[in-house]
C-alpha cells in the first residue's frame, strides 16, 4: 500500500512540473488584466462566429471547424488548458481561413490572437493559474 502512495506522489510531482512548464507566465496586475481582456474578446468572437455558422443551416462537414473553434473558445474564456487550446484555435482558424471562399481576415486575426495567448499564458485570472500556478507557502 505504501508503495502505491509513494509512486502516486512521484507521478503527481512529475506531471505537475511538466504541466507547469506549458505556461510561460501567470501575469498579475495590468498585464493580467490585458490578458484577461484578450481572452474574453477572442472567446466572444469565436463563439459568435460559431453560432452564426450554425444558425439556420442544416449540418454539413464544413461546419466542424467552426464548432471546434466555438467549443475551444469557451475553454479559452475560462482559461483552462490555455496553451493547448490557443494552439488548437490557431490551427483551426487558419484552416477556416484557407478552406472558405469568404474574407479570410477575421479567422487570421483570431488565429493570431489565440497564438499570442498560447505563447504568453493565461494570466492570473484563469483556471490554469489556480490549477498549475506557482504556490506560495505563507510563513
Amino acid at each position: 500500500m505504501w508503495r502505491f502512495a509513494f509512486v502516486a506522489i512521484l507521478l503527481r510531482s512529475h506531471w505537475g512540473k511538466v504541466l507547469q512548464r506549458l505556461f510561460s507566465t501567470f501575469a498579475n496586475g495590468w498585464p493580467g488584466v490585458g490578458l484577461l481582456l484578450q481572452r474574453i474578446l477572442t472567446a466572444i468572437l469565436l463563439v459568435r462566429f460559431g453560432i452564426i455558422e450554425l444558425a439556420g443551416k442544416s449540418f454539413s462537414p464544413s461546419m466542424i471547424p467552426q464548432m471546434i473553434a466555438a467549443c475551444a473558445g469557451i475553454l479559452l474564456l475560462v482559461g483552462l488548458w490555455t496553451p493547448v487550446v490557443g494552439s488548437l484555435i490557431g490551427v483551426v482558424e487558419l484552416w477556416i481561413a484557407f478552406a472558405n471562399d469568404s474574407d479570410p481576415w477575421i479567422p487570421v486575426v483570431l488565429a493570431i490572437f489565440s497564438a499570442t495567448i498560447a505563447m504568453i499564458g493565461p494570466g492570473a485570472w484563469s483556471i490554469d493559474a489556480r490549477l498549475f500556478g506557482r504556490k506560495h507557502i505563507p510563513t
